[in-house]
Protein backbone atom coordinates (compact mmCIF):
# COMPACT_ATOMS: atom_id res chain seq x y z
CA UNK A 1 0.00 0.00 0.00
CA UNK A 2 1.19 3.26 -1.03
CA UNK A 3 1.76 6.17 1.57
CA UNK A 4 0.42 8.52 -0.55
CA UNK A 5 -2.44 6.79 -1.46
CA UNK A 6 -2.94 6.00 2.40
CA UNK A 7 -2.26 10.18 3.30
CA UNK A 8 -5.00 10.66 -0.29
CA UNK A 9 -7.54 8.89 1.97
CA UNK A 10 -6.75 10.60 5.04
CA UNK A 11 -6.73 13.87 3.93
CA UNK A 12 -10.29 13.15 2.08
CA UNK A 13 -11.68 11.89 5.01
CA UNK A 14 -10.72 14.76 6.74
CA UNK A 15 -11.74 17.28 4.33
CA UNK A 16 -15.53 15.75 3.60
CA UNK A 17 -16.31 13.90 7.09
CA UNK A 18 -18.19 16.45 9.44
CA UNK A 19 -19.24 18.92 6.70
CA UNK A 20 -23.03 18.48 5.77
CA UNK A 21 -23.18 15.22 7.47
CA UNK A 22 -26.61 13.30 7.76
CA UNK A 23 -27.49 12.29 11.37
CA UNK A 24 -27.37 8.91 12.03
CA UNK A 25 -30.29 6.96 11.20
CA UNK A 26 -32.67 6.40 14.43
CA UNK A 27 -33.36 2.99 13.32
CA UNK A 28 -30.42 0.46 14.30
CA UNK A 29 -31.01 -1.75 11.26
CA UNK A 30 -30.04 1.81 9.28
CA UNK A 31 -27.27 1.91 11.07
CA UNK A 32 -23.21 1.33 9.68
CA UNK A 33 -20.45 0.07 11.36
CA UNK A 34 -18.51 3.53 10.12
CA UNK A 35 -21.19 5.84 11.32
CA UNK A 36 -20.73 7.95 8.06
CA UNK A 37 -23.54 8.85 6.55
CA UNK A 38 -25.03 11.64 3.76
CA UNK A 39 -28.24 12.00 2.26
CA UNK A 40 -28.89 12.33 -1.65
CA UNK A 41 -28.02 16.04 -2.00
CA UNK A 42 -24.69 15.66 0.20
CA UNK A 43 -23.41 12.44 -1.67
CA UNK A 44 -24.42 14.27 -5.10
CA UNK A 45 -22.49 17.18 -3.79
CA UNK A 46 -19.30 15.16 -2.38
CA UNK A 47 -19.08 13.33 -5.62
CA UNK A 48 -18.81 16.46 -7.60
CA UNK A 49 -16.16 17.80 -5.07
CA UNK A 50 -14.28 14.90 -4.63
CA UNK A 51 -14.79 13.25 -8.75
CA UNK A 52 -12.98 10.01 -9.33
CA UNK A 53 -11.48 10.33 -5.56
CA UNK A 54 -14.74 8.52 -4.65
CA UNK A 55 -16.38 5.58 -5.96
CA UNK A 56 -20.32 6.28 -5.83
CA UNK A 57 -22.48 2.78 -5.72
CA UNK A 58 -26.08 1.60 -6.61
CA UNK A 59 -26.40 -1.20 -4.84
CA UNK A 60 -30.13 -1.86 -6.11
CA UNK A 61 -30.73 -4.75 -8.41
CA UNK A 62 -31.05 -3.81 -11.81
CA UNK A 63 -34.16 -4.61 -13.03
CA UNK A 64 -35.41 -2.47 -10.08
CA UNK A 65 -33.48 0.24 -11.73
CA UNK A 66 -34.96 -0.14 -14.90
CA UNK A 67 -38.46 0.80 -13.44
CA UNK A 68 -37.62 3.37 -10.70
CA UNK A 69 -34.74 5.13 -12.33
CA UNK A 70 -31.13 5.99 -11.99
CA UNK A 71 -28.68 8.76 -12.18
CA UNK A 72 -25.55 8.57 -14.32
CA UNK A 73 -23.36 10.55 -11.28
CA UNK A 74 -23.00 6.77 -10.17
CA UNK A 75 -20.04 4.81 -11.06
CA UNK A 76 -20.96 1.80 -11.24
CA UNK A 77 -24.08 -0.34 -10.24
CA UNK A 78 -23.10 -3.61 -8.11
CA UNK A 79 -26.15 -4.95 -6.28
CA UNK A 80 -26.03 -6.00 -3.18
CA UNK A 81 -29.12 -8.18 -3.56
CA UNK A 82 -30.36 -9.62 -6.12
CA UNK A 83 -33.71 -10.92 -7.35
CA UNK A 84 -34.27 -14.49 -7.95
CA UNK A 85 -36.67 -15.25 -10.51
CA UNK A 86 -36.87 -19.08 -9.17
CA UNK A 87 -38.07 -18.33 -5.97
CA UNK A 88 -40.87 -16.95 -4.55
CA UNK A 89 -40.53 -14.87 -1.12
CA UNK A 90 -43.25 -16.50 1.29
CA UNK A 91 -43.50 -13.36 3.33
CA UNK A 92 -44.43 -10.68 0.57
CA UNK A 93 -46.04 -11.17 -3.30
CA UNK A 94 -42.68 -10.75 -4.41
CA UNK A 95 -39.54 -12.86 -5.67
CA UNK A 96 -36.87 -13.68 -3.19
CA UNK A 97 -33.83 -11.40 -2.78
CA UNK A 98 -30.43 -13.02 -2.25
CA UNK A 99 -27.24 -11.52 -1.62
CA UNK A 100 -24.84 -10.99 -4.04
CA UNK A 101 -22.22 -13.33 -3.31
CA UNK A 102 -19.63 -11.36 -5.37
CA UNK A 103 -20.30 -7.86 -3.58
CA UNK A 104 -17.24 -7.45 -1.84
CA UNK A 105 -14.67 -9.18 -4.69
CA UNK A 106 -16.86 -6.07 -7.69
CA UNK A 107 -16.26 -3.58 -5.21
CA UNK A 108 -12.43 -4.24 -4.58
CA UNK A 109 -12.44 -4.67 -8.94
CA UNK A 110 -13.85 -1.23 -9.45
CA UNK A 111 -12.01 0.44 -7.11
CA UNK A 112 -9.06 -1.12 -8.94
CA UNK A 113 -9.95 -0.28 -11.94
CA UNK A 114 -10.48 3.35 -10.96
CA UNK A 115 -6.95 3.64 -9.44
CA UNK A 116 -8.40 3.33 -5.87
CA UNK A 117 -7.62 1.17 -3.18
CA UNK A 118 -9.52 0.55 0.27
CA UNK A 119 -8.60 3.86 1.77
CA UNK A 120 -10.56 5.27 -0.83
CA UNK A 121 -13.99 6.95 0.17
CA UNK A 122 -16.97 4.83 -0.85
CA UNK A 123 -20.74 5.49 -1.31
CA UNK A 124 -23.37 3.39 -1.29
CA UNK A 125 -26.94 3.66 -2.33
CA UNK A 126 -30.38 1.95 -2.51
CA UNK A 127 -33.82 2.44 -2.84
CA UNK A 128 -34.43 3.69 0.96
CA UNK A 129 -31.42 4.63 2.79
CA UNK A 130 -31.31 1.18 4.61
CA UNK A 131 -32.67 -1.90 3.25
CA UNK A 132 -29.99 -2.80 1.27
CA UNK A 133 -27.66 0.39 2.13
CA UNK A 134 -26.80 -0.03 5.43
CA UNK A 135 -26.63 -4.05 4.84
CA UNK A 136 -24.64 -3.13 1.96
CA UNK A 137 -21.87 -1.24 4.20
CA UNK A 138 -21.82 -3.39 7.25
CA UNK A 139 -21.00 -6.55 4.41
CA UNK A 140 -17.80 -4.64 3.91
CA UNK A 141 -16.63 -4.06 7.25
CA UNK A 142 -13.48 -5.58 8.52
CA UNK A 143 -12.09 -6.30 5.05
CA UNK A 144 -9.93 -3.49 5.17
CA UNK A 145 -12.29 -0.73 3.89
CA UNK A 146 -11.79 2.81 5.51
CA UNK A 147 -14.42 4.95 4.83
CA UNK A 148 -17.85 3.56 3.40
CA UNK A 149 -20.88 5.95 3.30
CA UNK A 150 -24.44 5.44 3.03
CA UNK A 151 -27.31 7.57 1.57
CA UNK A 152 -29.64 7.94 4.12
CA UNK A 153 -32.63 8.57 2.04
CA UNK A 154 -32.10 6.34 -0.98
CA UNK A 155 -32.93 6.93 -4.45
CA UNK A 156 -36.59 7.09 -4.39
CA UNK A 157 -36.68 8.20 -0.63
CA UNK A 158 -39.53 7.53 1.92
CA UNK A 159 -43.19 7.21 2.06
CA UNK A 160 -45.74 10.08 2.61
CA UNK A 161 -47.32 8.50 5.72
CA UNK A 162 -50.72 10.26 5.47
CA UNK A 163 -53.16 11.22 2.02
CA UNK A 164 -54.43 10.30 -0.95
CA UNK A 165 -50.68 9.87 -1.77
CA UNK A 166 -49.83 7.65 1.64
CA UNK A 167 -47.38 5.02 0.99
CA UNK A 168 -45.74 6.49 -2.01
CA UNK A 169 -42.09 7.44 -2.01
CA UNK A 170 -42.12 11.26 -2.51
CA UNK A 171 -40.25 12.24 0.59
CA UNK A 172 -36.85 13.13 -0.05
CA UNK A 173 -34.51 10.67 -1.66
CA UNK A 174 -32.40 11.57 -4.96
CA UNK A 175 -35.47 11.69 -7.23
CA UNK A 176 -37.19 13.93 -5.06
CA UNK A 177 -34.27 16.49 -4.14
CA UNK A 178 -34.06 17.71 -7.74
CA UNK A 179 -30.92 16.22 -8.19
CA UNK A 180 -30.17 14.58 -12.17
CA UNK A 181 -32.00 11.48 -13.11
CA UNK A 182 -33.84 9.80 -15.89
CA UNK A 183 -35.15 6.24 -16.61
CA UNK A 184 -32.93 5.71 -19.57
CA UNK A 185 -29.76 3.56 -18.12
CA UNK A 186 -25.83 3.62 -18.92
CA UNK A 187 -25.25 0.19 -19.81
CA UNK A 188 -21.40 1.13 -19.65
CA UNK A 189 -22.25 1.32 -15.55
CA UNK A 190 -25.17 -1.37 -14.81
CA UNK A 191 -24.66 -4.51 -13.59
CA UNK A 192 -25.18 -7.76 -16.39
CA UNK A 193 -26.08 -11.14 -15.06
CA UNK A 194 -22.99 -12.20 -17.12
CA UNK A 195 -20.86 -10.50 -14.07
CA UNK A 196 -21.95 -12.61 -11.58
Amino acid sequence: MKTSSLLTGAFLFIAFSGVHAAPEPANPAKQTQWKLYVDATEAYEMKQKLGDKVLFVDVRDPIEIMFTGYTDAVDINIPYKLANRDEWNPKKPVFKMETNPMFEQQIAAALEERGMDKNSPIILMCRSGGTRGAPSANSLWGKGYKQVYVVTDGFEGGKIKTGAQKNWRLKNGWKNSGLPWSYKLNKEKIHLPSEG
